[in-house]
């Protein structure tokens, strides 16, 4: 099993500027992440194909991300949003080990002109 998308737009991470917010109904305080990786992760959903079923077995997930700036950025804080994001569309059915087994082959890269994640989603006996 082999899954390929691009996501077309700049990647960004959940972990910069977080928002602790109230609930409207029980008043309590929670942390959101902030608004730009709100919309950022609504705009991925353009791109995004999903599986009839959410992936639910051990995966590789390849993801390349070009950036459109040479600024610092932490690869785990992309793997977190991007993972959240396959999860949020129904791409996997968790995020956990037991099924992103792995992240071999990703890496941060630059290109101006045309930031965007590329996504492999590999079964892990066909890896």
């Amino acid at each position: 099993m082999e899954f390929k998308f691009t996501i077309p737009l700049e990647p960004r991470t959940k972990k910069n500027s977080i928002r602790i917010l109230k609930n409207r109904k029980t008043g309590k305080q929670f942390v959101a992440p902030s608004k730009a990786f709100e919309e950022y992760q609504t705009e991925c959903g353009w791109f995004i194909t999903t599986p009839e079923k959410p992936i639910n077995e051990p995966v590789n997930v390849k993801a390349l991300y070009y950036m459109g700036t040479h600024r610092k950025v932490d690869l785990i804080n992309l793997h977190s949003a991007l993972h959240d994001i396959l999860v949020h569309y129904g791409v996997v059915a968790d995020d956990n080990s037991k099924i992103i087994a792995a992240t071999d082959g990703s890496r941060v890269l630059y290109d101006k002109d045309k930031p965007r994640t590329e996504v492999v989603i590999t079964s892990m006996e066909e890896f």
